[in-house]
């Protein structure tokens, strides 16, 4: 088991970051907030989840143990694969997950792609006893700062969770008032909430 990747990034692409570990580079699938953090030849640690397949190792990496303890229980709910974990974490932060499930909320759910309303009622009954009660009291702690490039970021995360690049264009293009109004610099994690949300809205 690898719990944790540290060393230079090497490499980023759409949905997975290189990270040079004593002279090998490890591939690992992250989610758009946590590549948003990495920059190319910066140190950084990420926690780490090795899925195990017949046919592949895939390394999923994380900000923190916290989502990566979140990813691995989601997977213990049927139907729950990694890239359906990594999508709702992708969406949502392991406390807005817990929130949800909590308080039997659907519409959290649904905000994820792949996941309908029967789907959604499935989780919330199997995870209720699994993920624990919330930890924070304000809003979902997803979204981290990018300096720039915000849009490219957030059209990659679309394209990474299953859209079509002209979807992937279309929310980008419903967002952007929003991104443009922001104080400071856009974050991406609600950017990608946001363009989720209007996607919904048009299937």
């Amino acid at each position: 088991m690898i719990a944790f990747v540290s060393g230079s990034i090497a490499a980023l692409a759409p949905d997975a970051a290189v990270v040079e570990v004593g002279g090998v580079g490890m591939a690992v699938q992250c989610t758009p907030n946590t590549l948003s953090t990495l920059r190319i030849g910066q140190q950084a640690k990420l926690a780490t989840s090795l899925v195990v397949r017949e046919d592949s190792l895939t390394l999923y990496g994380f900000a923190d143990d916290d989502e990566k303890q979140t990813f691995e229980l989601l997977q213990t709910a049927s139907g729950v694969g990694p890239r359906l974990a990594q999508a709702m974490l992708a969406v949502h932060s392991p406390d807005t997950l817990r929130r949800a499930v909590a308080t039997g909320d659907e519409k959290t759910l649904t905000a994820v792609p792949g996941i309908g309303k029967k789907g959604a009622q499935k989780l919330l009954l199997e995870l209720k006893d699994r993920l624990g009660e919330p930890l924070g009291t304000g809003g979902p702690a997803i979204g981290t700062a990018v300096t720039s490039g915000w849009r490219d970021q957030l059209h990659a995360a679309l394209i990474g969770l299953g859209y079509a690049t002209r979807e992937a264009d279309e929310a980008v293009a419903a967002v952007a008032p929003q991104a443009e109004a922001a104080e400071g610099t856009p974050q991406v994690g609600q950017l990608l909430k946001a363009a989720l949300q209007t996607l919904n809205r048009t299937r």
